[in-house]
C-alpha cells in the first residue's frame, strides 16, 4: 500500500459533520468539500474526484463506492467503529482506513460515573416518580459511592480513567486484567486480582471495559451472577453482548443482584421483546441509547484526530490508527512480508494459547525474539518487532492498530517488555534461510519490574547481538523439566515457499501452518488418545481438516510423565465447527487430554 505524495492540493470531501478546528486543519493544505446529506447515488458519482472522504456513522462506505473512488488513498472515520466502511475492499485497492479509538475515553468514562451514581441514587426511578406527583423519600434511599468496592474488568485506558475519578470518591478499587501495565495500575490506586472469579465476589459495583471478543462474549451469565452480593450494581458502557442479557433479568427479578447501569446491548436499537428490550425495561435498570461517546468534546476530538492523520497521509507520512495500514514499508516488503506474517500468528498464537481459561496465570509480559540466519543481516527488524506486537494484542484488543510508527509506545503501555536478538547459527541443508525463535520469560518480581519498566522510555524494545557460539544453546530449554512457575515458553517458526510454518510449541517440536482455527491438545502419547478426541468432535458436529502430532523437543526427551510410563505430546487440530466451552472442557479427561484450547489464526 504505497503512500504517495502530491505536488498539487488532494481534494477531501466530506458529507458528514466535522468540527470546524479540525476543518481549519485540512483547508490549510487541501482543497476542502462539505457536501452534506448527498444520496448513495450521489456520492458515487462525485467520488472520482477526491483523495480522501471523512465520514462518521451515516455513509455508507460500500465496495461498489470504493470502486468508483479512483483517486481514494484514504478514508477516515470519525470516530472508532468501523462497521459502514468495507475495510476489506479499501485493503484490496490500496485505501488506507483510519478512525480515532482515543478521541472519546473521557466521555466513557464519565458515562460509567454517570450511570454509577444514578443506580446509586435511584435518579432514574426518582425523577419519574416526581414527575408523576408523587413524593417517595423513603421508597427511593440509596447507597453512597465511598467505602464501596469498584471492580474493574479491564483496566485499559478507560478503565483506568473510571478508577482515577471512583478514587476522588473514596471507593477501594479492584480490577482483572491479565494484560493490564501494573505500573499504572499502582499508580491508579488499583489492585489486580489474578482471576475474574475473586473480583466478583467483592464487588459492589462492577464496571466492564473490555473488547467484545471470543473470550469475552457472555462472560458474566448466570454462573458469575449468583457468585455476587445480592446489593451489587453492574454498569456496562463497552459493548452489549458481554452480559447475558436474560440472565441479569433475572438476578434482578431474583433480587441477587440490586440493579445495573446499561449503556450498550446486543441489538441496537432494541425490539420491544428482545432481551435487550426486556432488560431496558426492567425497574431496577438505568439504561441509556449507547451515549458513552455522545458528547461535544468527544465529538471534537474526534474530528481533529482523524482530520490530523488524513494529513499525514496525503503528506506521504504513515498514520497513527489506519485500521488496515501496512506494518511494512513497500520497499522492504518483498523480503520480509513472509516473516512480518510469520511473527505476527506467533504472537497471536502465544496469546490465544497461553490465556486461555486454563492458562491465565500463564501469560508473560516479557519476551525474547532470535532471529537467526539471513534476518540476522538486516539492517531494520522493526516491522518484524510490530508484527509481533500486533499479534500478541490483536486477540484481545479490538481498537489497536499497530504499525511501525506506534508499536514500542503501544507495547510500552501495555508493560511489554521485548529483547531483540541476532544469532548467526548456519541454517544451511535446512528447508528454510532464517529461523526465528519467541521466548516468554517467568514475570519478573513488583520492584525489578518496576524498575526496568521506568529505566528508559524505551526499554520495550532492546536489540542485542547474540555470539555465534552461545546462539544455539540459548535456543534449547534445559533438559531438565523447570518448575512450572518458571517454565520456559518458547515458540519457533520459519518460512518456506513464503509460506509461515511453527516448527515448536512449548516443549513440543512438530510443523503445521499457523491459520485457521486449531485446537491444541497436551496429552500422554499412548493409544486412544487421538479416537477419543476425534470421537469427541465427531459427535459436536466438529470437522477435523487436517492433525499433526508432536513429539516432546529433543532436550525433553526422556521425561517420562511421573507414574504413568508414556511421555507426553501435543495434538495439534485444524477444525471447521464450532468448539463450543462445554466440547472443549469435555476433551479434557483421563481418556483424553491434559489440556486443551482453541486458537484462531
Amino acid at each position: 500500500m504505497a503512500i504517495e505524495t502530491y505536488n498539487t492540493r488532494p481534494k477531501i470531501l466530506i458529507p458528514e459533520k466535522v468540527s470546524p478546528d479540525g476543518l481549519a486543519l485540512l483547508k490549510e493544505s487541501f482543497d476542502v468539500d462539505e457536501k452534506k446529506g448527498l444520496s448513495a447515488e450521489q456520492l458515487k458519482e462525485i467520488i472520482g474526484q477526491y483523495e480522501a472522504l471523512i465520514v462518521r456513522s451515516e455513509t455508507k462506505v460500500t465496495a461498489e463506492l470504493l470502486g468508483a473512488a479512483k483517486k481514494l488513498k484514504v478514508v477516515a472515520r470519525a470516530g472508532v467503529g468501523v462497521d459502514n466502511v468495507d475495510v476489506k475492499t479499501a485493503t484490496s485497492l490500496g485505501i488506507i482506513v483510519v478512525n480515532s479509538p482515543s478521541g472519546n475515553i473521557n466521555a466513557a468514562a464519565e458515562h460509567t460515573i454517570a450511570l454509577l451514581m444514578a443506580v446509586a441514587r435511584n435518579v432514574a426511578d426518582a425523577s419519574q416518580s416526581i414527575k408523576a406527583g408523587k413524593w417517595e423519600r423513603s421508597r427511593l434511599t440509596g447507597i453512597e459511592a465511598k467505602g464501596k468496592t469498584l471492580a474493574i474488568v479491564g483496566l485499559g485506558k478507560v478503565g483506568l480513567t473510571v478508577a482515577r475519578i471512583a478514587s476522588g470518591f473514596g471507593m477501594r478499587l479492584i480490577a482483572y486484567d491479565p494484560y493490564a501495565n501494573e505500573n499504572l495500575a499502582a499508580a491508579a490506586s488499583v489492585t489486580l486480582l489474578p482471576n475474574l472469579a475473586d473480583l466478583l465476589t467483592q464487588a459492589d459495583f462492577l464496571t466492564l471495559h473490555t473488547p467484545l471478543i471470543a473470550s469475552t462474549k457472555g462472560m458474566i451469565s448466570s454462573a458469575e451472577l449468583a457468585t455476587m452480593k445480592p446489593t451489587a450494581r453492574i454498569l456496562n458502557v463497552a459493548r452489549g453482548g458481554m452480559i447475558d442479557e436474560d440472565a441479569l433479568v433475572e438476578a434482578l427479578d431474583a433480587g441477587t443482584i440490586a440493579g445495573a447501569g446499561i449503556d450498550v446491548f446486543t441489538s441496537e436499537p432494541p425490539e420491544t421483546e428482545s432481551s435487550a428490550g426486556r432488560l431496558i425495561a426492567h425497574p431496577k435498570v438505568v439504561a441509556t441509547p449507547h451515549l458513552g461517546a455522545s458528547t461535544k468534546e468527544a465529538q471534537e476530538n474526534v474530528s481533529i484526530d482523524v482530520c490530523e492523520q488524513v494529513v499525514s497521509i496525503l503528506s506521504g507520512e504513515l498514520p497513527r490508527s489506519a485500521v488496515n495500514a501496512p506494518i511494512i514499508l513497500p520497499e522492504e516488503y518483498r523480503t520480509l512480508q513472509p516473516f512480518v506474517t510469520l511473527l505476527e500468528k506467533m504472537g497471536s498464537l502465544y496469546t490465544q494459547h497461553y490465556s486461555s481459561k486454563v492458562n491465565a496465570a500463564s501469560f508473560r509480559t516479557t519476551f525474547d525474539i532470535t532471529y537467526e540466519g539471513a534476518l540476522a543481516e538486516l539492517n531494520t527488524t522493526k516491522p518484524l518487532f510490530a508484527a509481533l506486537v500486533k499479534g500478541l494484542l490483536s486477540p484481545i484488543s479490538e481498537t489497536l492498530n499497530i504499525n511501525i510508527v506506534n508499536a514500542e509506545l503501544v507495547a510500552k503501555e501495555r508493560g511489554i517488555l521485548i529483547n531483540e536478538q541476532r544469532s548467526r547459527e548456519n541454517v544451511e541443508g535446512k528447508p528454510y534461510s532464517s529461523f526465528i525463535t519467541l521466548r516468554a520469560r517467568a514475570s519478573r518480581s513488583s520492584s525489578q519490574a518496576r524498575q526496568g519498566r521506568s529505566a528508559s522510555p524505551l526499554s520495550t524494545r532492546i536489540p542485542q547481538t547474540q555470539p555465534p557460539s552461545t546462539g544455539q544453546a540459548q535456543l534449547n530449554p534445559s533438559s531438565q523439566p523447570a518448575p512450572k512457575e518458571t517454565s520456559e515458553q518458547v515458540i519457533q517458526g520459519f518460512v518456506s515457499g513464503n509460506k509461515p510454518f511453527i516448527s515448536r510449541l512449548d516443549r513440543f517440536s512438530g510443523e503445521f501452518v499457523p491459520q485457521g482455527t486449531l485446537l491444541i491438545c497436551r496429552n500422554f502419547d499412548s493409544v486412544g488418545k487421538i479416537g477419543y478426541v476425534g470421537n469427541l468432535l465427531g459427535k459436536a458436529g466438529v470437522n477435523i481438516k487436517f492433525m499433526n502430532v508432536a513429539p516432546l523437543h529433543d532436550a525433553d526427551e526422556g521425561g517420562e510423565a511421573e507414574g504413568l510410563g508414556s511421555k507426553e505430546a501435543l495434538m495439534i487440530l485444524g477444525v471447521e465447527g464450532e468448539v463450543t466451552e462445554s466440547v472443549r472442557r469435555g476433551l479434557i479427561s483421563e481418556e483424553g487430554a491434559l489440556e486443551a484450547s482453541l486458537v484462531v489464526l
